[in-house]
């Protein structure tokens, strides 16, 4: 049976492609899902991806994920930098955890250069586009073989 990687997307990943595309590229979250469906299936892993714009609803996935899920990428977009609730929910669960995010968070603003997700992650993937979702999918494949 193939593991299957959560995989989460934070408030306002659903306007990908039209959101600040000098940022964050032109390519939409359904672009970046069917890509990581495809390394998914190379990697032999299932992938369920969802996005929310609600922080409740990130933290109840997350809560939820060892019931189901062998791991988790996520990009937990603003909630990065301010969310302890995602903090505490990742540091709750033992699953191997990527972190992702499209731009580079350390050449932005400051306020975007702390992630609590950190705290919590494994490892994290940052300004390499879409791209660093589907190396996320083979860092956790690695991860789980060993």
């Amino acid at each position: 049976m193939a593991a299957t990687i959560l995989i989460l997307n934070g408030p306002n990943l659903n306007l990908l492609g039209t959101r600040e595309p000098d940022i964050y590229g032109r390519e939409t979250l359904e672009t970046i899902e069917a890509a990581c469906r495809n390394r998914a299936a190379d990697l032999d892993m299932d992938v369920d991806f969802r996005q929310s714009n609600d922080e409740g609803q990130l933290v109840t996935w997350i809560q939820e994920a060892p019931k189901s899920h062998a791991g988790i990428v996520i990009n937990a977009g603003a909630y990065t930098h301010t969310s302890v609730a995602l903090l505490d929910a990742l540091s709750a669960i033992d699953l191997p955890i990527i972190e992702v995010h499209l731009s580079n968070i350390h050449r932005r603003e400051e306020f975007r250069h702390h992630s609590f997700v950190s705290k919590a992650a494994d490892g994290m993937i940052c300004g390499l586009g879409g791209q660093g979702y589907e190396l996320a999918l083979e860092a956790l494949a690695k991860r789980l073989k060993n």
